[in-house]
C-alpha cells in the first residue's frame, strides 16, 4: 500500500508517533513540532494501514476551534467526509453520550444545557430563595466552588466541611442548587463531565459498550486535563484492547489556576506504561530563541524532559530592554512596531504579551497615539473593563451630578439595598417632574417619600457622592480617584462577589486607573477650552473606550496576556512587565508549585516569537499606588549571556568606588547595592550630582538611610 501522501512530509519522530504499535504512546510534542499533524496523520494511518473503522476512532480536543480544524484536515487527506468520526471537545463528546443515554444517566431527555452566566443567575436565584446574604455568599464565588468539586468529581454529600460553618453552608447551597437543576432538566457545563463519568463508572454494560466501541482513544493538550477528564479517559481506555494516544506538553501546562494537572502527564506514563516520542524539531523559531527557551524551561523539576531544536537559521540574540519606568518601556516598544511596521512589515505580525491585564492601557494609549491599529485578544480594551468604567460613573457623578446613565450605573454597586424597584420609581418621579436623578433623589429624601430602608440607603449613596465632591476640592485627579475607590469599597466588593484570580485582575486595573489619573495632563486643547483636568480625563476616556478596535480580520498589533498566546505564534514579540512579583507574579512565591508553572508560563511566551524576542522590565514601575522599585525577573537572569543582546545597558552599580575614584558616576533607581555598615539594599532615590549627591537606600535591615555619595562605599550585588 502507498503510504506516502502520510508519511513523506514527516520527519522521523513524527513518523515514529503516527505508525506507533505499542498499545499506548505519549506523545511529548514541544512548542512549534506539529502536534496537530502528528494527530490527523495518526487518524489517517489507523483508517487506510490498520484498517481500523472511522467509527472506532474517539479525538478529544479541548476547543471548538481546534476539533472543527482537526476535522477538517482528515478530511482533506483522506478525501473522505469526517461525519462518522467522533472528534469533539470533552464537553462535546460527553453531551453526545448522555443525550443518547440520558435515561440511564437518570436526566431528562430533554435537558437543557446552562452556559456560564445562566449558571451564576441560577445560583443566585437558589441563594436568595435560601434567604441568604449574597454578600457573605457571592454567587460568583459559590459558582466557582460547585464547579471546583464537579470538576474533582465530588458531590454534596461527599465533602467533608471540616467542622466550618461557611463551607458547610456552602455545600447545603450546592445541594440545592443541584436540586433545582434536576427539577428544570438543566445540566451545567461541569455536570456534563461528571454526569458521564458517572454513568460509565456505574453502569458496566454501558462501560463495555463504549470500550467495545472506541478500539482507539485520541486526546490532545493532555496536560490541560483536569481530575475528571483524567478519569474519563481511564473509563474508556480501560479495556485489553484498548490503545491509547496522548499528545501534549508538560513544559505548556500554565491553566493549573483553573483545575489543569500537569502531573496528569506522570499519572499516565505510571498508569498505562506507554511508548514516549518527543517531538523535539520546531519549525516556527529561530535557534536562538529556542536555545534561550529551552535554558529557561531546565530550572524546572519534574519534567519529562526534551530540547527543542531547529535546522532553521541562528536568528537575532533576544533583546533586552531595561526601561526607567513603565511609560518609557510602552514608549520603546510601541517605538520598534513603527520601525517594524515602516520596514514593509505587517501591524498583526507583532504581539505585546503582558502577564496583567491590566498593563494593556499603556500599550494601548501609545499605539493610539502612533495610529497604528491594534486588538486586545481575548479581552477587552481598559476602559471598557466593568472596574473601569463603574470607578468612572464615580468620577463623572461627582463631577456632574446631572448624569443620570452614570447615577444609573453606581447607585447599587456595591450593593447597598437600593433595589430596581427603587430606581424604578426614581426614574418614574424625575420623568414627571423633568428632571435630573440626582435632583429627584435629594427631592423625595427631603419630602419624605421614601420608605425607610430605601431612604436609608439613597440617603447614604447621596452622604458618600457628596463626601467625594468635597474631597475632589482638596486634592488633584489621582488623590481624588484614589479616594473614589478606596471610600466605594469597589476593591472589596469584587473581592466578595467573585473567585480570586478574578478579583485581583479587577483589583489591577482599578490600580492602573488610579496611576492613570496621577500622571494624566490635560491637552492644551482642552486648557484652552477652560476645561478641567477631571472633565478632560473623562473626555479622553470617553473616546478612548469608544474608538473601536481591530475586527479579527483587520490587519492589527495584537496585545494579550501571556496565557492567551497560548497556541499562537508571531514574527515580532514583546514580553513586557519581566520583573519579579509582576512577573513570576508576587503570589508564585507564596504557592507551592506556582513558581514552576510562572516559569512553564515564560516558555510558552518565549516560543511564540518566530524571528524577534524582546523582553523588557522597568527599574521603576507604579503599583497599587506607590513606585516600586524592582529587580529584573529571574527568566531574565535564567537566560545564557551569549544569547542577549542589550538594547541598552542595563543600569547598574558598576564598581564600589567613592565617586571620585570612578568620574562621579553614581547607582541607578532599584540597583542593589551593598554598605560596609548597613548590608545589602536597594536604591530609592539620588538627589544631586558628583560626590555631594544625596541616596537613598532602603536596606533590608537597616531600613531606609539617606548616604552622602562621596562617603558612601558601595559594591554592587545580585
Amino acid at each position: 500500500m502507498d503510504v506516502s501522501h502520510i508519511l513523506d512530509e514527516l520527519n522521523d519522530a513524527q513518523r515514529q508517533a503516527v505508525t506507533v504499535e505499542a498499545p499506548h504512546c505519549l506523545v511529548l510534542a514541544g512548542a512549534g513540532s506539529g502536534k496537530t499533524r502528528v494527530l490527523v496523520h495518526r487518524i489517517a494511518w489507523l483508517i487506510q494501514v490498520e484498517h481500523a473503522s472511522p467509527m472506532s476512532l474517539l479525538a478529544v480536543t479541548f476547543t471548538n476551534k481546534a476539533a472543527s480544524e482537526m476535522r477538517g484536515r482528515v478530511e482533506e487527506l483522506l478525501q473522505i467526509p469526517s461525519a462518522g468520526l467522533w472528534i469533539g471537545t470533552f464537553h462535546g463528546i460527553c453531551h453526545r453520550i448522555l443525550r443518547r443515554h440520558a435515561d440511564e444517566a437518570g436526566l431528562n431527555p430533554n435537558f437543557q444545557i446552562l452556559d456560564s452566566d445562566d449558571q451564576y443567575r441560577l445560583i443566585r436565584r437558589t441563594i436568595r430563595e435560601m434567604q441568604l446574604d449574597e454578600g457573605e455568599y457571592p454567587p460568583r464565588v459559590v459558582q466557582g466552588f460547585i464547579n471546583a468539586r464537579k470538576d474533582d468529581g465530588v458531590r454534596p454529600d461527599h465533602i467533608d466541611p471540616g467542622g466550618n460553618p461557611l463551607t458547610a453552608q456552602m455545600i447545603e447551597i450546592y445541594r440545592t442548587y443541584q436540586a433545582a437543576c434536576e427539577r428544570s432538566g438543566l445540566v451545567d457545563f461541569a455536570e456534563l463531565m461528571l454526569r458521564t463519568v458517572e454513568l460509565l463508572r456505574d453502569n458496566p454494560a454501558r462501560l463495555q459498550y463504549y470500550r467495545n466501541r472506541f478500539g482507539h482513544v485520541m486526546i490532545d493538550e493532555f496536560q490541560d486535563t483536569n481530575t475528571l477528564q483524567y478519569a474519563l479517559v481511564r473509563l474508556l481506555a480501560g479495556g485489553e484492547d484498548a490503545r491509547l494516544f496522548v499528545v501534549g506538553d508538560d513544559d505548556q501546562s500554565i491553566y493549573g489556576w483553573r483545575g489543569a494537572r500537569v502531573e496528569n502527564v506522570q499519572h499516565f506514563v505510571r498508569d498505562f506504561g506507554p511508548e514516549v516520542v518527543r517531538l523535539e524539531q520546531n519549525y516556527r523559531s529561530t535557534r536562538t530563541i529556542l536555545e534561550a527557551a529551552n535554558r529557561v524551561i531546565d530550572h524546572n523539576d519534574d519534567r519529562m524532559g526534551k530540547n527543542l531544536w531547529t535546522e532553521g537559521e541562528e536568528g537575532e540574540p533576544i533583546r533586552v530592554f531595561a526601561a526607567y519606568n513603565e511609560d518609557e518601556e510602552a514608549e520603546f516598544i510601541i517605538g520598534r512596531i513603527q520601525d517594524w511596521v515602516e520596514s514593509g512589515r505587517r501591524p498583526s505580525e507583532a504581539a505585546v504579551l503582558y502577564r496583567s491585564n491590566a498593563q494593556s492601557r499603556l500599550f494601548e494609549q501609545a499605539l493610539l497615539r502612533a495610529d497604528i491599529p491594534y486588538r486586545v485578544y481575548g479581552g477587552l480594551r481598559f476602559f471598557e473593563r466593568a472596574e473601569v468604567r463603574d470607578a468612572l460613573a464615580y468620577l463623572r457623578l461627582v463631577h456632574n451630578p446631572a448624569d443620570d446613565a452614570a447615577f444609573e450605573r453606581i447607585v447599587n454597586v456595591p450593593a447597598r439595598g437600593i433595589g430596581e424597584r427603587t430606581v424604578a420609581g426614581l426614574r418614574e418621579a424625575a420623568r414627571t417632574r423633568d428632571r435630573t436623578l440626582w435632583d429627584t433623589t435629594l427631592h423625595q429624601l427631603n419630602t419624605g417619600a421614601l420608605g425607610g430602608r430605601a431612604r436609608n440607603a439613597l440617603a447614604g449613596f447621596v452622604e458618600l457622592v457628596r463626601g467625594l465632591a468635597e474631597e475632589a476640592e482638596a486634592t488633584d485627579l489621582g488623590g481624588l480617584m484614589n479616594r473614589i475607590i478606596e471610600r466605594s469599597a469597589l476593591i472589596e466588593h469584587y473581592r466578595a462577589r467573585e473567585p480570586a484570580d478574578r478579583a485581583e485582575a479587577r483589583q489591577e486595573n482599578l490600580d492602573e486607573l488610579i496611576r492613570a489619573t496621577e500622571n494624566f495632563e490635560p491637552s492644551i486643547e482642552d486648557e484652552q477650552a477652560g476645561l478641567s483636568p477631571t472633565a478632560s480625563f473623562l473626555t479622553q476616556a470617553a473616546l478612548e473606550a469608544g474608538e473601536h478596535q481591530g475586527e479579527k480580520w483587520e490587519d492589527c498589533v495584537q496585545l494579550m496576556t501571556l496565557h492567551s498566546a497560548k497556541g499562537l505564534e508571531f514574527p515580532l514579540v514583546f514580553m513586557a512587565g519581566m520583573e519579579e512579583g509582576l512577573f513570576p507574579h508576587q503570589k508564585s512565591t507564596e504557592e507551592p508549585g506556582r513558581l514552576s508553572e510562572e516559569r512553564r508560563l515564560a516558555y510558552v511566551g518565549m516560543t511564540r516569537a518566530m524571528e524577534l524576542l524582546y523582553l523588557s522590565y522597568a527599574e521603576s514601575r507604579r503599583l497599587h499606588g506607590q513606585t516600586l522599585f524592582g529587580r529584573p525577573s529571574r527568566f531574565v537572569g535564567e537566560l545564557p549571556a551569549g544569547l542577549v543582546q542589550d538594547v541598552r545597558p542595563r543600569l547598574q552599580v558598576s564598581q564600589a568606588r567613592a565617586p571620585r575614584e570612578h568620574g562621579g558616576g553614581l547607582p541607578s533607581l532599584g540597583s542593589r547595592v551593598s554598605h560596609a555598615k548597613f548590608g545589602a539594599g536597594t536604591v530609592l532615590s539620588v538627589e544631586g550630582q558628583g560626590e555631594n549627591a544625596r541616596i537613598q537606600i532602603n536596606f533590608d535591615d537597616a531600613g531606609p538611610k539617606w548616604l552622602v555619595a562621596g562617603y558612601a562605599v558601595l559594591e554592587r550585588i545580585g
